[in-house]
């Protein structure tokens, strides 16, 4: 097995592994390499099919700088429950905040209607309380509502970006890119700082494979196949 690379090693020619170091194109619900005419068509056509997407035309919007490979992303709306609030607040108190720049929909609810423990959380509820009071926020009382149903029917709409400090904050049937996070940039966006977000340079991997007799489907675009989208760091 010989290994074979651009700039880096990338896997090993063995019949399994292809390297196109032009790039590729999805078009027609598959993968194609660029039209000919080597690296330089290959940007080119990347860059171009880049901008026709729903993700990007979001992402730009929401780009308060000029780096389209940096960007500076601001948001429409903050979420978070009652395990994540506390903290994310008092940060940004210490950092001087002293009133919500953006809607901020404060909810005591994760995954079920305070099902387990009943109000178990109830010095965070009323620390949640006390803040939307005091800075502006938006309180949803324990037993309304689960986080993520709640912003899909208030704070979600096409075009939107909502930053949640949750890993399940996606409402992409709804035209909402929903970003969970669960650093700094919470904090930082409920202080109106942008949250960094460098672009990476992703590779598609596709695996092909043969089911066996007996083997159970994996769910993919194609019984045989599984794509994954792998960034170059």
């Amino acid at each position: 097995r010989r290994p074979i690379s651009s700039g880096t090693v990338i896997g090993y020619a063995s019949g399994m592994v292809m390297l196109y170091p032009s790039g590729m194109v999805y078009r027609g619900g598959k993968l194609c390499p660029p039209d000919a005419g080597g690296a330089a068509s290959g940007e080119t056509a990347q860059s171009a099919g880049r901008t026709k997407t729903i993700a990007y035309r979001i992402l730009a919007a929401h780009n308060a700088g000029g780096d389209d490979r940096r960007l500076s992303l601001t948001f429409d709306s903050l979420t978070s429950h009652d395990i994540t609030c506390v903290g994310i607040i008092q940060t940004a108190r210490a950092s001087g905040m002293t009133a919500f720049p953006l809607p901020y929909i404060l909810t005591n609810c994760h995954n079920s209607l305070c099902a387990v423990g009943g109000t178990i959380n109830e010095d965070d509820h009323r620390f949640a309380l006390s803040a939307a009071v005091k800075y502006g926020g938006i309180y949803v009382p324990p037993h309304l509502a689960v986080i993520h149903s709640y912003n899909r029917e208030t704070a979600a709409g096409g075009g939107r970006m909502i930053l949640g400090s949750d890993s399940h904050t996606r409402y992409g049937a709804l035209g909402t890119m929903g970003v969970g996070e669960g650093g700094g940039s919470s904090p930082s966006s409920s202080s109106a700082v942008p949250m960094i977000w460098p672009i990476l340079k992703l590779s598609p991997l596709n695996l092909w494979a043969r089911r066996l007799p007996g083997q159970a489907r994996m769910m993919s675009r194609s019984p045989s196949s599984r794509r994954f989208l792998t960034p170059d760091l």
